[in-house]
């Protein structure tokens, strides 16, 4: 693809990489227990919890599978980007400022398995072994699509097999994340949401001053392939979206609820009176990238008229048209730092879940903090191996694997976290209920087709985790008085602050 500037671009790739393995270093130098390992001691502020949570969200989906789903359907790919954007909103407004202050009470749970086991103060490992099962099986999932991500750009920026750009970039992400841990994953997810949003602004920009301006680069797209620019029509197909079409779309925003990755950002935070300024910042740096990532690939059409054999490169093709090498270096770049800022994240959740989940809960109660450590780092390289191998598999996409990991966590933690912070009647069968419906509901739904099971299994998912909770709490005895005492502490802790949090 830039064969004739490649060395620009490995210079860039190069010190990008540099970058990334001194962060890692300094935060391992921070990190003396596991607490700091699995959430940075929640010492994180509100402008570095709002990027790397955006970052860490959104990922290369954001910059390879957004824009070519765009590109492919076209505008009516809006409605999956609108029910995330307010998925966004609706997980800050009512998840975050909760979570931070309950998952502290409930004696510092580090985990979501952690926070749901202290939370109905559970003396068997039950709950925590199932919601970890889900958590380390999904994760696999999402992890391996950012590594097909950062395959299909190393791929086609230097032309080297798609195997060995996928094992590039597991190196990579292993170097920082396994020493550093939290901190090493959110300054560097600052970094790469920083990267990210900068060339997801600059390509439409670009985009649309080489089209001549707006209405020229509208009449160029026009003409390439008219039904990209109708919102209720699918540009691929050249049908018009059905109401299954239309709420599979949306619903993409249930999956906010539930993704471990985010919510440890939520947990992480050093102070929950400081998630408004987090929430605008998050939300302002969500909506810009969803709105360019679209333009992307819509006018992808103005410079790729006769279509793409694999639509997810229309981002780096356009980089590659629109800029000189140095620049290009550094956009592409931008792809491999969105890429890596999931990456890093999902593969911390997973040896946080191994270790102090599974490890400490299971086989050694009595663990040391740094024996702690030494598992979490050795499941980074466990999970990393396996993770490798699915992304390795013939004909993988990143939409596709997203979109079934996004739906899994969503239906298992998203109704069963929610209620978990706002039910004080909700008790542990109800959560367990809750997480074995809505998984087993996804994997099931996403295996049938035809009318309405072509709605999107998150739907579903959602639904019947509710019902499975309320049903299974309703159905059984109530908490104990100690559940119910702490439950009160949470809310005491929340309405100590309330009115400063809702400024």
């Amino acid at each position: 693809m830039l064969d004739n500037n490649n060395a620009v671009v490995i210079t860039t790739f190069a010190l990008y990489f540099v970058v990334m393995f001194v962060i890692g270093v300094v935060a391992w130098k921070r990190s003396s227990d596991f607490s700091d390992y699995a959430l940075g001691g929640r010492t994180l502020g509100p402008f570095a919890t709002a990027i790397s949570s955006g970052a860490s969200e959104m990922s290369g989906w954001l910059m390879v599978a957004m824009p070519g789903a765009a590109y492919l359907s076209g505008l009516s790919s809006f409605w999956v980007a609108g029910g995330l954007l307010v998925g966004t909103i609706l997980n800050w407004l009512i998840v975050a400022q909760r979570l931070r202050v309950y998952s502290f009470v409930a004696n510092n749970a580090l985990t979501i398995p952690d926070f749901l086991s202290e939370r109905f103060q559970l003396h068997t490992n039950g709950l925590r072994l199932v919601a970890s099962l889900f958590i380390i099986v999904f994760y696999l999932f999402y992890t391996s699509s950012g590594l097909v991500a950062g395959g299909k750009l190393l791929n086609t920026v230097f032309g080297m097999s798609y195997e060995l750009a996928v094992l590039l970039g597991v190196l990579a992400i292993i170097s920082y994340t396994f020493f550093g841990g939290y901190l090493a994953v959110s300054w560097t997810d600052v970094l790469q949401g920083i990267m990210m949003i900068f060339a997801l602004i600059a390509v439409p920009v670009a985009a649309v001053t080489e089209l001549g301006g707006i209405n020229a680069s509208m009449a160029s797209v026009q003409e390439a392939s008219p039904q990209v620019l109708q919102w209720l029509t699918d540009a691929a197909s050249g049908e018009s979206l059905t109401w299954i079409a239309i709420a599979s779309s949306l619903a993409w925003g249930l999956g906010y609820f539930g993704q471990p990755h985010s919510l440890a950002r939520f947990a992480g935070i050093n102070d929950h009176r400081n998630i408004p300024f987090a929430r605008r910042v998050a939300v302002s740096w969500t909506a810009i990238g969803l709105v360019c990532a679209l333009l992307i690939g819509v006018l992808g059409h103005g410079f790729f008229p006769a279509g793409l054999d694999d639509q997810e490169r229309i981002f780096m093709f356009m980089v590659d048209v629109l800029f000189n090498p140095i620049v290009s270096g550094v956009l592409l770049t931008a792809i491999l730092a969105a890429v890596m800022s999931t990456a890093d994240s999902q593969l911390l959740i997973c040896s946080s879940t191994i270790a102090d989940d599974i490890y400490k809960s299971v086989f050694r109660k009595n663990a040391t903090q740094k024996e702690l450590l030494r598992v979490g780092r050795l499941a980074v390289l466990g999970v990393s191996l396996i993770a490798l191998l699915l992304a390795l598999a013939p004909g993988s996409e990143v939409l596709g694997l997203v979109s079934y990991a996004w739906a899994g966590f969503g239906a298992c933690f998203g109704p069963t976290l929610i209620l978990s912070l706002f039910w004080k009647r909700m008790n542990q069968w109800g959560a367990l209920a809750g997480i074995v419906v809505g998984g087993i509901t996804v994997i099931v739904w996403s295996r049938l087709s035809g009318g309405l099971f072509d709605l999107y299994e998150i739907v579903p998912g959602f639904v019947f985790s509710l019902v499975a909770i309320v049903g299974a709490s309703l159905s059984t005895a109530a908490p104990l008085a100690s559940v119910a005492r702490q439950f009160d502490e949470m809310e005491s802790a929340l309405n100590n602050h309330q009115q400063e949090i809702l400024v």
